[in-house]
């Protein structure tokens, strides 16, 4: 199973909503960065991502989006493939 990493902070649905699909796929392991306590981390994000809101969630070096980008792919059958690589 491919690495899921997931920039967010402690306070944050879209990010619980995405770890619940992200799980829900077979996902046992997020690599969760969070940006809140450590804002070096919030600057190499938006270096990452040019955005500025959590989640951002990278499928091994892929850049999904958030949590609508990520919904959007599964919807569309794009998710399990690449979580599968």
């Amino acid at each position: 199973m491919a690495v899921v990493t997931m920039y967010s902070t402690a306070v944050c649905p879209f990010c619980v909503r995405a770890e619940m699909l992200l799980k829900q796929r077979g996902v046992t392991e997020i690599q969760k960065i969070r940006i809140d306590t450590d804002p070096a981390q919030r600057d190499a994000m938006m270096a990452r991502t040019n955005r500025r809101t959590v989640p951002q969630i990278f499928i091994d070096d892929t850049h999904v989006g958030g949590y609508d980008d990520l919904t959007a792919l599964d919807r569309a059958g794009g998710l399990m493939p690449l979580l599968n690589k």
